[in-house]
């Protein structure tokens, strides 16, 4: 037991779950998501490169964001890792997670004409642009 009166639940959970995490702390993970990915947006479009697609879904995954620069399309995966995170922000990108970007990317590709394309991810350790770290070519199918 938990301590607290029956029929009460934590101070900001979801009533009708236990040990979830509350909706607070979901929303807050979700915003940082969204300020990490607007980031990366942003420093990508400062290096020539345009939005064709955010958070594309399909049933076998999701890519951040997809991009084109120049000719090619690009495929870029966003992370955000604290400093005192389990992994860091690209051992977060494992073998698993690429096989749903690339997954995804495919599903795009089949309904467009062909063209290069390449996986990139832009990784930060703080919501700030100067913990912006693109890496080009960072996988390939």
């Amino acid at each position: 037991m938990t301590g607290l009166p029956a029929g009460s639940a934590r101070p900001g959970a979801k009533r009708g779950t236990t040990g979830s995490t509350s909706r607070t702390t979901a929303r807050t993970t979700k915003d940082r998501g969204d300020a990490a990915e607007q980031l990366a947006l942003e420093h990508l479009e400062r290096h020539g490169l345009k939005l064709l697609a955010r958070n594309y879904r399909c049933r076998m995954g999701e890519v951040d964001l997809i991009m084109r620069d120049g000719a090619s399309l690009v495929f870029v995966e966003v992370r955000l890792r604290g400093q005192g995170a389990f992994a860091s922000a690209a051992e977060s990108i494992d073998a698993r997670k690429q096989r749903r970007i690339v997954a995804a990317a495919m599903h795009y590709l089949m309904r467009r004409p062909e063209a290069p394309c390449r996986f990139d991810c832009v990784l930060m350790s703080a919501l700030d642009a100067a913990s912006v770290e693109w890496v080009k070519a960072a996988f390939t199918l």
